[in-house]
């Protein structure tokens, strides 16, 4: 079974958005599936970080 999912608004930088579609296109990935990726990333380095 697929996780749930959630949509949120946020506000981002313009500049930081056009770099983020185009590693997503790169990547061939959705936006928001690369978005998920990079936060997820994120958590984990800072959860193995504490421990």
């Amino acid at each position: 079974m697929k996780p749930l999912k959630e949509k949120i608004s946020i506000t981002i930088d313009s500049d930081l958005l056009k770099e983020l579609k185009i590693a997503a296109e790169k990547d061939e990935r959705s936006l928001s599936q690369l978005i998920n990726l990079i936060l997820r990333k994120y958590i984990k380095s800072e959860n193995d970080f504490k421990q």
